[in-house]
């Protein structure tokens, strides 16, 4: 008689324990995860919130924070056409990697056909250019499986029409989607007054907050030549942002409600490739402003400012590993990528230079067709082969191979 009470107490407590199992299974399955930065749903070292396409807003805040919380910062490439597209997507996919695809003003008007009116009141070529090139890059960013930061490059102030252009196309696009056509958009009136510079940026901030997209200024001048803006003569002095510009620019920026930013301070950098030794990049320049705008913010974090690094091409690796550890978060790189894209063509040519000298004849026979060495897929494959191998360099320097994880 005493066995019955203990076996049917035994009964209970395995039912429990079962039907508390059973809660908890339940529990993990339905139950919402919390994640840190990193072990994301989309890619296992990224935050939930950036997933492969173009990323936008807090997906795009998310992106960058981590990449200055990890340590490494993500290649900007300027693309001129759909080809030089398909190939940074191409390096990101294949060295698993986030990517920045950005055109420039002229970059821009390539793109849309230089027979195209380009009239200076509206710069119509560059508008369309720019805004063909954004909905290329939406149609195949998602497909390579990449998270991508869609972005415009320099806009100096003759060029705010091209500019206003865009951000008419982002407010289109953000009444129809709920987020911009692009993920953000850089100004550079580096060359105007300090004040004047950082007025326009702050106008141009609240327009962008309103819908999410992200705003790149420059402060200090780049040097060197690119896409038609030639500072190789400008004074030294302008080559090096001070702390208290920087905090300057970041305290107007910051001020302006759902504003998101980064700075492109000058620490000596260049556009372009100069021997060795003509360029002194100073990334501790960037150190400094940290230490600097943390005081001033009385805040925790050691790096408050998302740094961009211009002029990345030719740049030695301790200075880019200097820089990355100060906050850049993005390193534009150009010129080198041309060069690869030419070299691939340049190899090329030489390697089958004798097919390629008319549309029959060749040494295999004077009635052979030579079609499948000028055909531009081709050689045009060759180039894009080049430039991918190189950004893979470039991922390399910035510590962003496998990034994605």
């Amino acid at each position: 008689q005493r066995r019955r009470p203990l076996t049917a107490m035994l009964r209970a407590i395995l039912c429990a324990a079962v039907a508390f199992a059973a809660v908890d299974a339940a529990t993990l399955l339905h139950a919402p995860t919390l994640r840190m930065r990193g072990g994301g749903k989309h890619f296992p070292n990224l935050p939930d919130s950036v997933k492969p396409g173009v990323v936008t807003g807090q997906a795009l805040k998310d992106l960058l924070q981590t990449a200055k919380d990890k340590g490494f910062a993500i290649p900007a490439v300027n693309c001129v056409t759909s080809s030089s597209v398909n190939q940074v997507l191409e390096a990101a996919k294949k060295y698993n990697c986030p990517v920045m695809i950005q055109f420039s003003n002229g970059g821009s008007q390539f793109y849309a056909g230089k027979a195209l009116d380009n009239p200076k009141e509206t710069l119509k070529a560059c508008v369309l250019g720019s805004i063909a090139g954004a909905h290329h890059v939406r149609l195949m960013a998602e497909h390579y499986g990449v998270p991508v930061v869609l972005h415009s490059d320099h806009c100096a102030k003759k060029l705010l029409p091209w500019f206003d252009g865009m951000l008419d196309a982002d407010e289109k696009y953000f009444k129809e989607h709920g987020e911009p056509l692009f993920s953000s958009h850089m100004i550079d009136l580096s060359e105007e007054p300090l004040n004047e510079n950082i007025e326009l940026c702050v106008k141009y901030m609240t327009r962008m907050a309103k819908m999410n997209c992200l705003l790149e200024m420059e402060l200090g001048i780049t040097g060197g030549e690119e896409d038609g803006v030639n500072n190789e003569n400008v004074d030294n002095a302008s080559l090096y942002s001070q702390p208290d510009e920087v905090w300057q620019v970041y305290k107007a920026l910051a001020a302006v409600p759902n504003s998101m930013f980064t700075i492109a301070a000058a620490f000596g950098n260049v556009h372009g490739v100069y021997k060795p030794g003509n360029v002194q990049l100073r990334p501790d320049i960037l150190g400094n402003a940290q230490k600097y705008i943390k005081e001033q913010l009385k805040c925790k974090e050691d790096k408050p400012v998302n740094f961009v690094f211009h002029g990345g091409s030719g740049s030695e690796k301790d200075k880019i590993d200097t820089a990355v550890k100060n906050g850049v978060i993005k390193m534009n790189i150009d010129t080198d990528i041309q060069w690869a894209s030419w070299d691939g063509i340049r190899k090329f040519e030489k390697e089958k230079h004798d097919y390629l000298q008319g549309q029959i004849g060749n040494p295999e026979g004077a009635d052979k067709p030579n079609k499948k060495f000028y055909d531009p897929r081709v050689w045009l494959r060759k180039s894009e082969e080049s430039a991918v191998e190189r950004l893979g360099e470039a991922f390399k320097d910035l510590h962003c191979v496998n990034a994605l994880g």
